[in-house]
């Protein structure tokens, strides 16, 4: 069946971003996320996921081990595990983008410094 963000489960974090999970099996997850000008997440890395920062629409900013890259639309990022990363939006405008993790991140989550 085709998916989509109508049709995808829908969840909500850090108060105001939006995210869909497009693919979301064992070994395999595809989210795309809606982040409005200014918001962030929280510094963190993940021991065991592989993730691809694909921008769609907007421009995103990731941080990883202390470097900046701004990502435009049809941009990507890899981010290997043990790397220590944040996304946000330095933009006006929202930023859409996929995260591509594999294994899933969900429970893979770190924030020691």
């Amino acid at each position: 069946m085709p998916v989509s963000v109508e049709t995808a489960e829908h969840y909500r974090w850090g108060e105001v971003c939006d995210g869909w999970h497009l693919v979301r099996s064992e070994g395999l997850s595809v989210i795309e996320e809606r982040m409005p000008a200014g918001a962030r997440e929280q510094r963190h890395f993940h021991t065991k996921a592989r993730q691809f920062f694909y921008v769609l629409e907007g421009e995103l900013t990731m941080e990883v081990e202390g470097r900046c890259h701004a990502l435009g639309a049809r941009q990507g990022l890899e981010i290997a595990p043990g790397e220590r990363h944040q996304a946000r939006n330095e933009s006006r405008e929202d930023v859409r983008f996929l995260v591509i993790s594999s294994p899933p991140a969900q429970g893979d989550r770190e924030y020691r410094e």
